[in-house]
């Protein structure tokens, strides 16, 4: 029996990708290094973890929330500065607009930590917004020294 067919029958999953008798490649990185990650990636765990942690904070008031994230806004060239998030009260919904919190926030020192602060701030901001609430009241407990 050929080495192909062999392989073929071990693994029929990669039967359908299989080109020229070979199986389906590994990814660029190996075996034993970590997938890449973009700053997509980065971005939308965060806004995730910051999302879930608030609807078990405020579980009556953030029943029905809902965060999208979209690359910029679309508002009028009228409008001065650009948004960060849009809050829409009666869908209880938020939008958060990826590239300028990327790219246009200050930061005083730009690190993984820092940006993961800045987007997890207006996560906060925004919910807040939404229900009505100083972001600080959002997780009093999170920034009291014990």
């Amino acid at each position: 029996m050929a080495r192909a067919e062999r392989e073929r029958r071990a693994y029929p999953s990669a039967r359908a990708r299989a080109r020229h008798g070979r199986l389906g490649r590994s990814p660029i990185t190996g075996p034993h290094l970590p997938l890449i990650h973009t700053r997509r990636d980065l971005f939308d765990t965060t806004v995730q973890s910051t999302a879930e942690y608030l609807v078990d904070l405020w579980p009556e008031e953030l029943a029905n929330l809902r965060i999208d994230v979209a690359p910029m806004p679309d508002q009028p060239l009228t409008v001065k500065g650009v948004a960060r998030w849009r809050v829409e009260h009666a869908a209880s919904r938020v939008v958060l607009f990826r590239i300028p919190i990327e790219r246009m926030s200050r930061l005083h020192r730009d690190d993984d930590w820092h940006r993961r602060l800045m987007v997890e701030s207006c996560v906060f901001r925004a919910v807040g917004e939404l229900i009505g609430k100083d972001p600080w009241e959002l997780a009093p407990d999170r920034f009291r020294h014990h």
